[in-house]
């Protein structure tokens, strides 16, 4: 669950008129990253990352104890400055990505949770780093797929290996990151057993529903929790029951079907026009209160 003030813009990547930067950045107009990031259904993936993320005890106790989830405004800013650096890390160019990355790790490398039985733990652990990155690169690929975005199996395979750039941005060792979507299955498959809904992985779910927003944004406050049940509704089965939802065949189904709908809506609609400056300054008032802007949250 990165989060920082990614810094820079990644903009010039507003079409495929534009012309294409002296650097494009860790991946390029060439990828299948950038098929796959440029459609705005990708935004559901981000939400069921979070959920899925949560999962790992330790991943969610780290970002409970260093961000004031109960201080929705900085629980918000936090996710905000996430998918900034989502999108400079995925739009940027390689000095920008690297940039945002090295406050990261930084910051990371700061910060300590704490376990029930009051075992201390570093939040820069490979493990959580590593629970993280598959949570979020796991959820991108099972959303274009079961979507409908026009990518095949090896398309999937490349994708999850160009990610493992990505993965190095935070100080994880490429070699040691899945490089294929059957890599991918069975590290979820090998961490299962120490995976479960924790007292805070819940709270932060509900809390989810219902974020912060000004009476400027308030139709935001429609928009997220459909978003959100489609997000949730969308995890693995395994993963629904561990928060005691259902987790069935025909829920599948049905959130296959919800995505495919939801993808066809927002056609025509570039998915990185959510991380370009002017959307971003409207983020900015979503997080402003009556001392201005927040300042950095943080989370593992």
């Amino acid at each position: 669950m990165a989060s920082a003030e990614a810094g820079g813009s990644a903009g010039g990547h507003q079409g495929s008129a534009d012309p294409v930067p002296a650097d494009p950045g860790l991946f390029g107009p060439g990828s299948v990253t950038w098929r796959i990031m440029d459609e705005p259904v990708m935004w559901v993936a981000g939400f069921r990352a979070l959920y899925l993320q949560a999962l790992h005890p330790r991943v969610m106790r780290g970002t409970w104890q260093n961000t004031a989830f109960l201080d929705r405004k900085q629980a918000m800013g936090r996710f905000i400055r996430t998918s900034q650096f989502v999108g400079v890390r995925t739009y940027g160019s390689t000095a920008q990505a690297e940039r945002a990355a090295r406050r990261i790790r930084k910051i990371h490398a700061s910060l300590r949770g704490t376990d029930p039985d009051g075992t201390r733990f570093r939040l820069d652990e490979p493990e959580l780093l590593l629970w993280v990155h598959c949570g979020e690169v796991g959820s991108y690929a099972d959303i274009a797929r079961r979507s409908g975005v026009p990518v095949s199996a090896a398309d999937l395979d490349v994708f999850v290996a160009e990610q493992r750039r990505s993965a190095a941005l935070v100080g994880l060792d490429p070699a040691q990151v899945p490089g294929s979507t059957a890599e991918l299955a069975a590290y979820y498959e090998e961490i299962r057993p120490r995976l479960h809904a924790c007292p805070e992985a819940k709270q932060a779910l509900r809390l989810s529903y219902h974020p912060p927003v000004p009476g400027s944004l308030l139709p935001l406050r429609v928009i997220v929790p459909p978003v959100n049940t489609l997000a949730f509704a969308t995890m693995p089965r395994w993963a629904r029951r561990m928060y005691g939802a259902p987790g069935t065949p025909a829920g599948d189904l049905a959130a296959t079907a919800a995505l495919r709908a939801a993808r066809r809506a927002a056609a025509g609609l570039p998915g990185r026009l959510l991380y370009e400056p002017t959307v971003r300054w409207i983020f900015s008032a979503a997080r402003e209160g009556p001392q201005g802007p927040m300042t950095s949250a943080v989370a593992s």
